[in-house]
C-alpha cells in the first residue's frame, strides 16, 4: 500500500489562502445580495412616504380651501377670505422659514467628535510619553 506523501507547510500555506479567498468572496457575494435587498426595501418604503405626502399636501389643499370657502359665508366676499387665509398661511410659513434659518448654522456641520479624540489621544500619548 502507497503511503501519502506528508505535506509541506508551503501546501498548507496555500490552502490556508485558497480557503480565506473563497471565504471573503462568498460572504462579498452575500453582503451584495443583502444591500441589494435593503436598497429594495428602503426605495420601496421612500416611494410610500413620497405617496403619502402627496395625499397630505392634497388633503391640506382641499382643507384650505374648505377653509376659505367658510370664511366667505361669514365676510360675504370670497376673495377677502382667500386674502385673510393666504396671509395667516404667509405668515405662518415666514415664522417657520425664519425659525429654522435661526437654527441652522454653518457651525453646526463641523464635526465636534474627531476634534475630541484628538484631544484624548494627544493627552494619552503625552501622558505615556512622560510617565
Amino acid at each position: 500500500m502507497i503511503k501519502p506523501r506528508p505535506r509541506t507547510v508551503q501546501s498548507h500555506l496555500g490552502d490556508a489562502i485558497r480557503e480565506t479567498r473563497e471565504l471573503v468572496s462568498s460572504k462579498i457575494v452575500l453582503f451584495r445580495a443583502e444591500m441589494t435587498s435593503s436598497l429594495h426595501h428602503l426605495t420601496w418604503a421612500l416611494s410610500l412616504f413620497i405617496a403619502a405626502g402627496v395625499f397630505a399636501m392634497a388633503g391640506v389643499a382641499v382643507l384650505i380651501l374648505a377653509l376659505v370657502k367658510g370664511l366667505a359665508v361669514l365676510l360675504h366676499s370670497e376673495a377677502l377670505s382667500a386674502l385673510v387665509i393666504g396671509g395667516v398661511f404667509a405668515a405662518i410659513a415666514i415664522s417657520l422659514a425664519l425659525w429654522g434659518r435661526s437654527k441652522a448654522s454653518p457651525s453646526g456641520l463641523e464635526p465636534i467628535r474627531p476634534e475630541q479624540q484628538v484631544g484624548q489621544n494627544v493627552a494619552l500619548i503625552t501622558e505615556r510619553i512622560s510617565g
